[in-house]
């Protein structure tokens, strides 16, 4: 059989090494336009914070890690047009710029994503930067360093990380998120509000409700709002979201609204002979049972490892996803799975929420930390649908139990007597997770 794989970054990377893993017979070819693959661009605040001292830390394979397993990688090859119906593709070597056609049995579209570029007069300025790729990622460091002050349009993860960075390196921050709160897809009001305090605490400046009209030129870039407010920054980083980078399938396979490839159980298109995975593609999200447009890594890799098991067959389904990310910012982690209490009361989900807040072991301990805990749970079944983590104690690993009792569909009422160890050095006799179960099943016997 013959795969061809177009684009290659965690999806793609996956997807070949599970079909060579497992069929090293078959005829695998990968285009990629860039110079790179496997850029975890997930990492690049940790090279602007000088956490990590390379950025080429930041790959985790090379085409030889994939020609190691059969594969022929093409790199710097654009690929501009496929024909489903004939099952080929028109390729460009951007070297030599020749011209060329191949044919597949199978392809595994991983184009991932591309940065959501704002409707804003000035975007073109060369001191307003974007923040995904590799080479972006190395212009934003290397203009960093001539600039004192910088302005971050957008508070959503990737903006958020970024001011943590500056403010760490000693930069003058401004935060200008458009929304009432910052990180409104991961965290409720109140978290919101704490992690604001914190980044506050470091001097970044936070600019809530302001949507950027335009950003003017000068000595210092100005950067005006709709609202009729200006600020200054030296340099202006743009961090607004990303959309599916989909335009070949345009018309040929079935997209969502936003051009997010639509995906069976088992990674297939509407074409049978086309799978995607990756930011390219919409996921199922669990708490709500939706299909939504939610690119991460983590979830990438497991789509693209799925898609290279089943263009052998519909052998393994997609579990779909809870959405568990995390974040250190200051020395504390935050970690949340699946969906806030404001966007499931915003879906017309009969939510409620609790917020347990205490030390994560007992007190008579040389040290312990405090932490803080929203749970989200659907009050018709009792199912867990959410939950926020945030301690200087380590607690993404509490989210991803969390996200295992969404997938579960377990209630409060499981999670309130799950088996968890208990032993001093880690967690009460109750965990602290049993205990905000337990805090939502007395709030809703109270009612």
């Amino acid at each position: 059989m013959k795969v061809v794989v177009v684009g290659c970054t965690h999806a793609g990377t996956a997807a070949v090494e599970q079909i060579l893993k497992k069929h090293p017979e078959t005829e695998v070819t990968v285009y990629e336009r860039e110079d790179n693959i496997a850029f975890l661009s997930c990492g690049i605040a940790l090279y602007l914070g000088r956490i990590v001292n390379n950025l080429e830390d930041m790959f985790y394979a090379d085409p030889t890690t994939l020609e190691g397993y059969g594969a022929k990688v093409r790199m710097k090859h654009n690929v501009l047009k496929i024909d489903s119906k004939g099952k080929k593709i028109v390729v460009q070597d951007l070297q030599t710029q020749e011209i060329f056609e191949d044919t597949y049995d199978k392809l595994i579209m991983t184009t991932g994503s591309e940065v959501g570029i704002p409707p804003i007069g000035g975007m073109d300025n060369p001191r307003v930067l974007m923040c995904k790729s590799y080479d972006q990622a190395k212009k934003i460091y290397e203009s960093a360093l001539n600039y004192p002050s910088i302005a971050i349009v957008g508070a959503g993860y990737v903006g958020v990380e970024l001011a943590e960075s500056y403010a760490n390196t000693v930069h003058e921050v401004t935060l200008i998120q458009s929304r009432d709160q910052i990180l409104n897809n991961y965290v409720d009001d109140g978290l919101s509000e704490t992690i604001i305090d914190k980044l506050k605490e470091h001097d970044v400046k936070v600019r809530l409700g302001e949507r950027v009209a335009e950003i003017e030129d000068g000595d210092q870039l100005t950067i005006k709002t709709k609202s009729g407010n200006a600020y200054k920054a030296d340099l202006v980083i743009v961090c607004t979201g990303f959309f599916a980078n989909t335009d070949l399938l345009r018309g040929q396979v079935q997209m969502d609204g936003y051009g997010a490839l639509l995906v069976n159980d088992y990674m297939q298109t509407s074409d049978p002979d086309i799978y995607g995975a990756g930011d390219s593609c919409v996921v199922k999200f669990n708490p709500t049972g939706e299909i939504k447009y939610i690119p991460l890594a983590s979830q990438a890799v497991r789509q693209g490892t799925l898609a290279g098991i089943n263009v052998f067959g519909d052998i393994r389904k997609y579990m779909g996803t809870q959405a568990t990310t995390a974040m250190e910012i200051f020395g504390y982690t935050l970690a949340e799975t699946g969906i806030t209490y404001k966007k499931a009361i915003a879906g017309g989900i009969n939510a409620d929420f609790v917020v347990f807040h205490d030390y994560y072991r007992p007190a008579y301990m040389p040290t312990t930390e405090m932490l803080t805990i929203y749970l989200v749970y659907d009050k018709d079944s009792r199912r867990v649908i959410g939950a926020q983590l945030f301690s200087k104690h380590e607690v993404a690993q509490s989210a991803n139990a969390i996200s295992i009792c969404i997938q579960n569909k377990n209630t409060i009422d499981d999670l309130a007597f799950v088996d968890m160890l208990f032993q001093p050095n880690y967690d009460n006799p109750f965990n602290y997770l049993n205990l905000v179960a337990q805090q939502a099943i007395a709030k809703e016997d109270d009612e």
